[in-house]
């Protein structure tokens, strides 16, 4: 502060501004209560107002780009939020505005921050990972449930399941579904009807809440027992704004309990429906089948050969006939040409033979081992033999 001013002496309006800065920096932060009147994004940089909450008082806040990274939760007006804010004072302008270091929700910041960790934490052990995730039967003999007793839950799970199938058989398991001894008895009642071997499928379910009601089912043993369950399990919470963790590791979500029985139990007459059009597709089908096969089997009877096959063989009599004589007269006709020329070679060979040479008055004389052609050849006194046409002579020659 320099001198106080007079009318004759007056401050300059910058040292005005100046000494209200400077007394407005040497003021510190502060947490405030309110309700968002307004929440505008532009340009990185949120301008919000904040209401009293029973007053009709209202503050102009601003969040800078680099706070608003830093929060890890979602706002939009309406929301009721603490802020750490500190007011400051624009010289050139002369406004005076809050600027929030930190904004959380009011009474749920620090459960949301710490649910978030817990959810990051289950998601890198990977129990939200679809591929955990289980078929549900196809009609379920038994179904487990745990649910509130005498809750609207209840009964709209059981008045829906068995509209759709009559049959269908109820294992139900009741609990407290909101209080500090909630999370502890739905996890139980889901281990004893996990260990009972006739549960086919098991639904957790509750007619909806709000936010912190339904944190029982964000329980973090809880989460545990349901990701452990060996039997297939549906969570019919029943709020679509608040997805607890529950619907995150189940092995199918249900947006209400009534969705749950329609999901879990299948319509009796929709699946008589569809067997009757199967049965009737199959009909057609065979139907076609069998048509199609006497069709064809007509078609084969009508060609000639299956409705008189006697052509057939008629047809190739006549042929047979004719080249049976036909070969006969040509094995004759062989036959008698080979005769033919087995008696000219008979004869032929007849004339060439000795024999017949023999047989004409003619001899053939041996010595020793020749034929006697010259007397030269044969001395005197020596042995031959006379082959003549009816034998051979011994003799002497002289």
């Amino acid at each position: 502060m320099t001198e106080k001013p007079t009318a004759e002496t007056p401050w300059p309006v910058a040292t005005l501004s100046a000494n209200i800065k400077g007394y407005i920096d040497r003021l510190g932060s502060v947490w405030v209560e309110g309700e968002l009147t307004q929440w505008n994004l532009a340009r990185g940089i949120v301008y919000a107002k904040l209401k009293d909450l029973e007053q009709d008082v209202t503050v102009s806040m601003t969040v800078w780009s680099s706070t608003l990274q830093r929060l890890t939760e979602q706002f939009t007006q309406g929301d009721r939020v603490v802020a750490l804010v500190k007011p400051d004072f624009w010289m050139r302008g002369g406004s005076l505005s809050m600027i929030a270091s930190d904004v959380r929700h009011a009474g749920l910041g620090d459960l949301l921050a710490q649910l978030e960790r817990l959810k990051r934490t289950l998601a890198e052990e990977g129990l939200f990972d679809p591929a955990r995730k289980r078929p549900l039967p196809f009609l379920p003999q038994c179904i487990g449930l745990v649910t509130g007793k005498d809750s609207d839950a209840e009964k709209d799970v059981l008045r829906n399941a068995q509209l759709r199938w009559p049959q269908v058989a109820f294992r139900v398991k009741h609990a407290a579904v909101q209080g500090e001894r909630a999370a502890r008895e739905v996890a139980a009642a889901i281990r004893d009807l996990d260990d009972d071997p006739e549960v086919d499928v098991i639904i957790v379910a509750r007619g909806g809440g709000d936010f912190q009601n339904l944190m029982v089912f964000s329980d973090e043993q809880l989460v545990r027992t349901a990701a452990a369950c060996r039997t297939p399990l549906v969570s019919a919470i029943g709020h679509e704004a608040d997805s607890p963790l529950l619907d995150l590791v189940a092995d199918l979500r249900a947006s209400t309990p009534t969705d749950a029985a329609k999901r879990v139990v299948p319509d009796v007459g929709e699946e008589q429906a569809l067997v009757a059009q199967s049965r009737t597709r199959m009909a057609a089908r065979v139907t076609s089948l069998v048509t199609g096969e006497f069709d064809r089997i007509a078609g084969l009877r009508s060609r000639p050969v299956l409705a008189q096959p006697g052509t057939m063989v008629d047809a190739r009599r006549d042929d047979v006939a004719r080249l049976a004589e036909r070969s006969s007269q040509l094995a004759q006709l062989i036959v008698e040409r080979a005769e033919t020329a087995v008696h000219r070679l008979s004869s032929e060979l007849r004339a060439l033979s000795p024999q017949r040479t023999l047989d004409r008055g003619y001899a053939v004389v041996h010595a020793a081992d020749a034929v006697v052609r010259d007397p030269a050849q044969v001395a005197s006194g020596a042995a031959l033999r006379i082959r003549l046409a009816g034998g051979e002579l011994a003799a002497t020659a002289e």
